[in-house]
């Protein structure tokens, strides 16, 4: 009995033995079946968007921070110590020439002006009554019936009442042109500043503040500074006739364009900068007096090989892009000439139809294995 118990729990254990065998041989052949495909995958490639670089024209330009200012500015003032009877404008309107603007009080020189006209009809009625008398001599004179310092006394007399009239007149004259100063109108046309004092208040010719201020809004100069290296080119281009400016307005994008006017007759050596001034039509008003702008000088357009400027990247040695050809991306050092709105034009390094990475570039290192896709944006 003892025996056949010992025999029943032999052949139990050989029977666990071989399932256990036969259960390792089987997950070890799983295993080697999930691992042998991994171990022959190659490494992942990176995703990248690309770009192609092509040969285009593009404008050669300047760009600097410009500032709108007017061509002309006029402070309107009174000439006359009097007080304002009406303001006929809106603060802030826009005004032609000749309109009018302000009214003073004028009854004192109206007054004045009587009294001159009044004094001319006295000396004319006294220059009448000296000539009657100077033709009466000059008959009594013919005659020998009178002394002729009597006829010389006469013509003295009326020499001085035509100049007493005269000197009548200069004041008559006078007086209407001071009138004239108590309507005040627009010099220019512009936009009018708000009225520093209204109706009632008394004003001084002395007076330092301005009663308003025109600024003329069309045409304005756009003034910006530029690198003395660069006048030369100006020149050239103004001779040509090629050199336009374009004012952008800071955040709104908007545009203006003009032409160059003025190129300064010195560079200011503590900078090295000339000034140049470009005249704008401004007909919509699109610049305002004082404004700061980008001005972009165009002094031409030439063909050029360009890239996106977001496939350009800057390295301790230079700059460089990743060019993509057979699926692995290679490291290509290259010379930039300049950057025009999204595109940077490349003066050496890059081919015409070279497939250059615009993003994606922190992944990658020269000889990395990639899966572009088109950049929308560089295409």
């Amino acid at each position: 009995m003892k025996i056949r118990t010992w025999l029943l729990w032999g052949i139990a254990i050989a029977a666990l033995a071989g399932g256990a065998f036969a259960s390792k041989n089987f997950w070890s052949s799983d295993r080697a079946a999930a691992q042998a495909p991994t171990r022959q995958q190659g490494p992942r490639a990176v995703p990248v968007a690309v770009a192609v670089a092509a040969s285009k024209k593009l404008p050669v330009q300047l760009v600097a921070l410009g500032t709108v200012t007017p061509i002309a500015s006029v402070a309107i003032k009174s000439r006359l110590d009097t007080e304002i009877v009406g303001v006929h404008f809106a603060d802030g309107a826009s005004v032609a020439q000749g309109d009018l603007l302000f009214t003073l009080d004028g009854r004192a020189l109206e007054a004045q002006i009587r009294q001159a006209e009044g004094q001319i009809a006295r000396d004319q009625a006294q220059l009448e009554g000296a000539e009657r008398d100077l033709r009466r001599y000059t008959e009594l004179v013919a005659k020998n019936a009178t002394p002729i310092i009597n006829l010389d006394n006469a013509k003295t007399q009326a020499d001085v009442f035509r100049a007493a009239i005269k000197t009548d007149q200069g004041q008559l004259e006078n007086l209407k042109v001071q009138l004239s100063y108590c309507t005040i109108r627009a010099p220019i046309a512009g936009r009018i500043s708000s009225a520093a004092v209204k109706v009632g208040n008394f004003v001084r010719s002395a007076d330092t503040a301005a009663l308003a201020t025109i600024v003329q809004m069309a045409p304005v100069y756009v003034t910006f500074a530029v690198p003395q290296r660069n006048v030369p080119d100006i020149r050239q281009a103004l001779a040509s006739e090629t050199a336009t400016v374009e004012a952008v307005v800071p955040g709104s994008g908007a545009r203006s364009s003009g032409q160059v006017t003025l190129i300064e007759n010195t560079v200011d050596p503590a900078t090295g900068m000339a000034t140049i001034r470009a005249t704008m039509p401004n007909t919509d008003e699109l610049l305002w007096p004082g404004t700061l702008v980008a001005a972009e000088l165009t002094l031409r357009i030439e063909q050029a090989m360009t890239v996106p400027s977001a496939a350009v990247q800057v390295s301790q040695t230079g700059n460089f892009v990743y060019v993509i050809k057979d699926g692995v991306a290679t490291v290509r050092p290259v010379k930039v000439a300049r950057v025009v709105g999204t595109e940077t034009v490349i003066e050496s390094g890059v081919n015409d139809g070279d497939v250059v990475v615009t993003d994606g570039h922190l992944l990658l290192t020269n000889g990395t294995r990639v899966a572009p896709r088109q950049d929308k944006a560089g295409a």
